[in-house]
């Protein structure tokens, strides 16, 4: 009766076609078994679009992740370019215009395109408890279950777990600022060796500062525009006064993270930041940065956040797009690219929950050199604000900072 069943099943999933206008029926993977749902996705293509400005994120995924995905279940990955608006676009684009089969099956997301694409019904779900690997998910860590201040409920699983750090050369930088309020006498005292960058981590940075002023409290929940105003306001008085002594005098802000990345490793500023905090040890095995490169977390803290695989509702191989998922989440992926060597990504696994064998792995993961002890500073940790602020940041950081020059 099983073997029948899966031939009922197999029977309605027909022919896959990526991209296509035309509707193709697929298994109801809401009443599959898991067997079912990868023998599915076995000899499919899925279609993922993520952020490939990471050369180390690259090679894990192209020299692993592809290999594994069609060794171990004849699935081939295409891998796609594209982030936050990109995705947000794509899925605006396809329900403006009516298609039914979208081009991505799977996207790299988290915050405000988690809140945009909920706000265009353009995520398929809830889809996490279909997967095997959900089991080991520590859905008990409010960092993981909400997103932006948002219960994730189904509609995005957790991939990895990480911290805004700043990273310093501590050739060039003996006593780095140790907050916020030191930050400030840094920049005005070393002019031209700090910057921002106009994207994703340097508004992550803005946040965690805004945070800082206004304390986590008072900013928690619901987007407020009134405490917005306020201590919005009370940022960018700040940074307008220190813009004269930022790099090029604040005339100008790096468009991307690679490119501040650049500038730190060119000597032409003292420091730069990632969402990562253990990036700054791949980097250094990259030879990107300098061995005397240093990270840390400033009191009273920096955001911590979770980064999420959502399925396009509209995606031609939901079968595959959820084999994919549960492949990404297994403690195998997970464990790979916790090394530093490998990512550095921080887990999103309750190792605890593991086979025995596993939570030694985890346990001897290659120990950090110049990232800072997650435990160590987890008490530093700010939970993500609702998207709504990260929206207005990136607006108002163009209106109310460079564009006043």
């Amino acid at each position: 009766m099983k073997d029948l069943r899966i031939f009922l099943l197999l029977i309605t999933f027909l022919t896959f076609g990526c991209g296509s206008d035309k509707p193709q029926e697929q298994l109801n993977v809401q009443e599959a078994d898991w067997a079912s749902i990868e023998a599915a996705a076995k000899g499919t293509s899925v279609q993922l679009m993520m952020w490939q400005g990471d050369p180390l994120i690259n090679k894990y995924m192209q020299d692993y992740v592809k290999p594994q995905l069609q060794k171990q279940y004849g699935i081939t990955l295409d891998i796609n370019s594209g982030q936050g608006k990109d995705i947000v676009g794509l899925a605006l684009g396809e329900k403006e215009t009516g298609k039914t089969v979208s081009e991505m099956d799977v996207a790299w997301i988290n915050g405000e395109t988690f809140y945009q694409l909920r706000q265009l019904d353009a995520l398929y779900g809830p889809f996490t408890e279909l997967l095997p690997n959900n089991q080991y998910v520590n859905w008990q860590n409010p960092f993981i279950a909400r997103d932006f201040q948002q219960p994730v409920e189904g509609m995005e699983a957790p991939w990895g777990n990480v911290q805004l750090a700043f990273i310093y050369n501590a050739a060039k930088v003996q006593t780095p600022p140790t907050s916020f309020s030191e930050l400030e006498s840094y920049i005005k005292n070393n002019p031209g060796t700090f910057t921002i960058p106009n994207e994703f981590t340097g508004m992550t940075l803005l946040k965690s500062w805004l945070i800082a002023l206004a304390g986590e409290e008072e900013l928690a929940g619901k987007f407020d525009e009134a405490k917005y105003k306020k201590y919005s306001q009370q940022l960018w008085q700040k940074i307008n006064y220190l813009k004269p002594y930022f790099w090029k005098q604040g005339q100008t802000f790096p468009a991307t993270l690679s490119q501040l990345h650049q500038l730190y490793a060119n000597g032409e500023v003292n420091f730069t930041f990632s969402n990562n905090d253990g990036e700054v040890d791949n980097k250094i095995l990259q030879g990107v940065f300098p061995e005397s490169s240093r990270a840390y977390v400033p009191e009273p803290g920096t955001i911590q956040n979770t980064h999420y695989l959502g399925i396009l509702k509209r995606s031609g191989n939901l079968p595959g797009a959820l084999v994919v998922i549960n492949f990404l989440q297994s403690p195998e992926a997970q464990y790979r690219k916790a090394s530093p060597e490998v990512w550095g990504d921080g887990t999103v696994l309750a190792t605890e929950k593991l086979p025995a064998e596993w939570q030694e792995k985890f346990r001897n993961i290659p120990a950090r050199r110049h990232a800072p002890d997650r435990t160590a500073i987890q008490d530093r940790a700010f939970e993500e604000l609702a998207p709504e602020y990260m929206i207005r940041l990136y607006d108002d950081f163009r209106t109310a900072v460079i564009e006043q020059n």
